[in-house]
């Protein structure tokens, strides 16, 4: 389960990455690094997904590369930073942790049952 984390946390970099990538992308060679960078992006989402719950990857996945987004406009692009984002970030995230849970709250009934 600890190497499925491992991957989150990858898939999430890469989404980044690729997602700087189309922000910044100006010459055709640019696009020669982001395509195969989005695709071991998915390659790391399918391989956390083979540990974990897809609904908390994906959440997770989303969530970051949304609020990294943002960040990034703020941080790197001269976006800017207003209440109300920080207030919809926090709401992303604790909607994130309370997905992940709720998912460990399913999988211990699950396990009491089975026994």
């Amino acid at each position: 389960m600890k190497k499925s984390w491992i991957y989150v946390g990858l898939t999430s970099l890469c989404e980044l990455l690729w997602i700087y990538g189309f922000n910044v992308a100006s010459a055709s060679w640019h696009w020669a690094i982001i395509i195969p960078l989005i695709t071991v992006d998915f390659y790391f989402l399918a391989k956390a997904c083979e540990g974990l719950p897809t609904g908390t990857v994906y959440a997770i996945f989303a969530a970051i590369g949304t609020i990294g987004t943002a960040l990034m406009d703020v941080y790197l692009f001269g976006e800017s930073f207003t209440t109300l984002k920080i207030v919809f970030i926090s709401i992303i995230v604790i909607g994130v942790m309370m997905l992940n849970i709720a998912d460990t709250l399913s999988e211990r009934k699950v396990e009491k049952g089975a026994l």
